[in-house]
């Protein structure tokens, strides 16, 4: 079989540096946010353009975290698009807001930009605009309902590390971005992985001492920031008890355990010097499929002309999807469905009382969308076979 994505590929070309990397922290005995998490947190603020780089565990939590920090809490509203992970309207609903679900282009597959402001509420206190399969969505028009309407933006740019909309890269485009090293994003870990990217002062303290249980120093920064009263006994306490030095057990705010692991980091600085070229690798192999698959029957997919797509996933649409990937399986490919339901669809929301035809371009997409392989390792054989037993397919 031809792997959707192929990790042992990518691990046999760097596997010494990975090595060296995990005995290094093996041998500090430092496992816990230690000084790779430090390194990583500088290398991706300059990576992104974002002034902060907050380490959390997981993309999940990125959000939530983000989340938190904007102070979005029960009944507010979060508009955001069906046609994504589950994650990141269930980050919403973790912090007890309210998703709202506006339709998506058909050819960009990101959130339709044109159709969130009839959809903004008294009640809606941010966007989250998703960068999905690694392309950004239209960020200019977005930033500025958001500022007319005074609403925080939230990327979720989990898939799309290294992207750019008009020459900045995704993770610096709104108030703060989320991203996830799972093991198939295009920067993984070797396990979970999360970060926040903002270039908000404010922002950043609070989300640093959230993802610690809201103590130490961490936590009496942002304390300071959220609280008018009492600010300045609990600096005093923080004195007395030295904050700096073993204050994990003082704390100033409710909430959660999100750090990242030191050996998960330093496999992360390991893969992040490579991260433009094996994106560049995705590029090409997308120029590839577009240019043979024009026109055959099958519909590539479609970038806007400000951004430059990392290619997270190559999706293509058909008609006849299920035959089509039922054959492509039967000759070796492996392909993969992206998403088979909508989220306004999902029995999770179910009580949120959308049914269907209430988005139909998510839904049409949900039936006809799925993905072929693209990673930087896929040799020239490879897509050629994958490119040739799709036109035969389809002759």
């Amino acid at each position: 079989m031809i792997p959707l994505i192929d990790l042992n590929s990518q691990y046999d070309i760097i596997k010494d540096e990975i090595s060296r990397a995990v005995l290094d922290v093996l041998e500090s005995g430092q496992y816990i946010q230690g000084q790779k998490v430090k390194e990583l947190e500088k290398s991706m603020a300059g990576y992104t353009g974002a002034r902060h780089a907050i380490a959390c565990a997981n993309g999940t939590d990125a959000l939530i975290l983000s989340l938190h920090a904007c102070g979005i809490s029960e009944g507010d509203e979060v508009i955001t698009t069906p046609f994504t992970f589950f994650a990141t309207a269930e980050a919403i609903s973790r912090v007890g807001a309210i998703p709202v679900f506006v339709d998506v282009d058909r050819y960009t597959f990101n959130i339709n930009a044109n159709l969130i402001e009839e959809k903004i509420s008294n009640r809606t206190k941010a966007i989250i605009p998703v960068h999905i399969f690694g392309q950004p969505s239209e960020m200019d028009a977005i930033n500025e309902l958001a500022q007319k309407y005074q609403l925080y933006v939230i990327e979720d740019a989990c898939q799309a590390i290294g992207a750019k909309y008009k020459g900045r890269r995704v993770g610096s485009l709104g108030d703060a971005a989320c991203f996830s090293f799972f093991p198939t994003k295009n920067l993984g870990a070797c396990g979970d992985g999360g970060m926040v990217t903002t270039s908000n002062d404010r922002l950043a303290a609070i989300i640093r001492a959230l993802r610690v249980h809201g103590s130490g120093n961490a936590g009496l920064q942002a304390y300071n920031l959220l609280s008018d009263e009492n600010v300045q006994d609990f600096e005093e306490a923080g004195n007395n008890h030295s904050v700096t030095d073993g204050a994990k057990y003082f704390n100033y705010l409710i909430g959660y355990n999100s750090r990242l692991d030191e050996i998960q980091a330093a496999i992360l600085l390991v893969k992040l010097k490579y991260m433009d070229k094996w994106n560049e690798a995705r590029s090409n192999t997308a120029d590839y499929y577009d240019s043979m698959l024009q026109d055959t029957g099958v519909k590539v997919p479609e970038t806007i002309k400000e951004a430059e797509s990392v290619f997270h996933m190559y999706i293509l649409q058909a008609e006849n999807r299920d035959k089509l990937t039922q054959y492509l399986m039967q000759k070796g490919i492996s392909t993969g469905i992206y998403y088979p339901v909508p989220l306004h669809l999902q029995k999770a929301y179910r009580s949120l009382g959308y049914k269907p035809g209430d988005l139909p371009v998510s839904e049409y997409l949900a039936a006809r969308t799925f993905a072929i392989p693209i990673y930087p390792e896929l040799t020239e054989d490879k897509k050629r076979y994958i490119v040739d037993t799709l036109l035969q397919f389809m002759s």
